[in-house]
């Protein structure tokens, strides 16, 4: 191994005798291509969006927040609900009523997209929509749905599924009164999941709109409304150590809503 600092001095080719300087020369620039490479595919990897199944591996959390017990849960699922949608608000989670939606067509393609809850008792869960897009006319197709609220700084999830009925149009327009201005003429302005040409058609539209609607009250659009899921079941799902979750299913027999503990 050449050790560079008492490698003795040529005066003609500087630090190192020739031969010597060619072999940690050739050293240095295989050590330098190598690294050069290893960063290039790097930025490839992340350029083009992969990620190797090592680097997901590694890619991991231990829960241990808190615990669920089938003793201490509410009898009745909108209540625990309750329970920890209040715990979810005090902790001062960004939207912690944003829920995924996933519904299926009549040849059993699903689709799943993330929605806002508006409103919740025990007729069930409501969010409000176009009801000529994708999602409505799946429901169109299939009226059950399941819905997924994740809170991962309580490590905590919910899983909801039931069948869907459209609210009354008294309720959608009540709620439609309470948008801001912005999004009541969005909702006119777009006809959801068609294909567009470009944004500049949605700015147009809106353009339009606030002119059409200066100085005055916007109505709902009749192509536009809520929906309520009616539950069936509920899991209410709370992250333990060593991947031993709890796991707490409600599910409606009858009437009655029977409580069973899930293995994780």
């Amino acid at each position: 191994m050449v050790n560079i600092l008492r490698m003795p001095c040529d005066n003609k080719s500087g630090w190192f005798p020739a031969a010597e300087r060619n072999i940690v020369d050739l050293r240095f620039r295989f050590a330098y291509l190598t690294r050069r490479y290893s960063l290039q595919k790097r930025k490839e990897s992340i350029s083009d969006g992969s990620m190797s199944l090592n680097d997901l591996s590694s890619l991991r959390k231990e829960y241990s927040r808190h615990s669920l017990d089938e003793a201490d849960v509410d009898l009745n699922p909108f209540a625990q609900f309750n329970v920890w949608f209040q715990h979810a608000q005090n902790a001062g989670l960004p939207e912690p009523n944003a829920m995924a939606l996933a519904t299926a067509a009549i040849d059993g393609k699903p689709s799943a997209r993330m929605v806002l809850l508006k409103g919740f008792d025990e007729r069930g869960f409501v969010f409000f929509t176009n009801y000529e897009g994708r999602k409505s006319l799946e429901l169109l197709q299939n009226s059950h749905a399941a819905l997924l609220f994740y809170w991962p700084e309580l490590e905590r999830q919910v899983r909801i599924e039931g069948a869907v009925e459209k609210t009354t149009r008294k309720e959608s327009e009540e709620y439609f009164q309470t948008r801001p201005l912005e999004s009541k003429l969005s909702a006119w302005a777009s006809r959801q999941s068609s294909v567009i040409p470009g944004r500049g058609i949605l700015e147009q539209k809106m353009a339009d709109l606030r002119e059409k609607y200066r100085d005055q009250e916007i109505p709902a659009p009749p192509s536009w409304g809520g929906y309520r899921v009616q539950p069936a079941a509920f899991e209410f799902w709370q992250g333990r150590a060593n991947r031993l979750h709890d796991r707490i299913r409600y599910t409606l027999e009858g009437g009655v809503w029977t409580i069973e503990r899930l293995s994780p």
